[in-house]
């Protein structure tokens, strides 16, 4: 009730809301009903099949019980919230989908994190050391282009005139160890945008983002 009253309150109550139990889908169908498959993908894919997030696009899509969906799913669950497109099971090139997310869960999320039962996401990122990943290395050294690629990007996003990031900012983040990878730079670049009040963004904004997206994370098992 709660899902349908925010969708119908919105700019998207004329697009289509559609409805998810995560927890009575077959493992074997998750992929294949959430982004859908080409004919042929595998056996008994008789007609192609658009997928809930295609059949959404435009509107909204309730996930209930999300937190029963296995890992693998979880995960393409993941880049389809990150990138925007789905790629269906068989397909050959994603498809761009506009779809709002709503979910819901009896289970404790946070929980399942640090099991490993689910992939931290896009504020939960996955804790691996800057070494093991080159690219997650110049974000741990304040990678000019990616700092200014997000810095781009989010400007557009929340129409905010913001010239660039202040010389002490830059060498303020190339200081900091960035345990979530680069996600966790793009949280703390998104959140700096969305709180700063001048045309650059300083230090201090870039902290206050960091340490929302910091406490947002779960702490990481030993």
């Amino acid at each position: 009730m709660f899902a349908r009253a925010i969708h119908g309150s919105g700019e998207r109550k004329s697009k289509p809301f559609v409805a998810v139990n995560c927890g009575a889908i077959p493992d074997n169908l998750v992929e294949s009903i959430l982004f859908g498959h080409e004919k042929g993908a595998f056996t008994g894919a008789t007609e192609r099949h658009m997928g809930k997030f295609v059949e959404a696009n435009g509107g909204t899509l309730f996930l209930d019980e999300v937190g029963e969906l296995p890992l693998a799913a979880q995960v393409k669950l993941l880049r389809a919230l990150q990138e925007g497109t789905v790629e269906a099971v068989g397909g050959r090139k994603p498809v761009k989908v506009d779809v709002r997310i709503i979910s819901a869960t009896n289970r404790k999320l946070l929980d399942l994190v640090k099991n490993g039962a689910i992939p931290r996401g896009s504020v939960l990122s996955p804790a691996r050391a800057a070494a093991d990943d080159p690219a997650a290395a110049d974000a741990a050294r304040g990678h000019p282009h990616l700092l200014r690629h997000f810095l781009a990007r989010f400007c557009a996003e929340e129409n905010r005139n913001i010239t660039g990031i202040s010389g002490e900012a830059m060498a303020h983040l190339s200081q900091l160890d960035w345990p979530g990878n680069i996600r966790q730079l793009e949280n703390t670049v998104y959140r700096a945008v969305v709180m700063s009040e001048g045309d650059q963004l300083e230090s201090v904004g870039l902290s206050a983002g960091r340490r929302a997206h910091a406490a947002a994370m779960p702490a990481r098992p030993a």
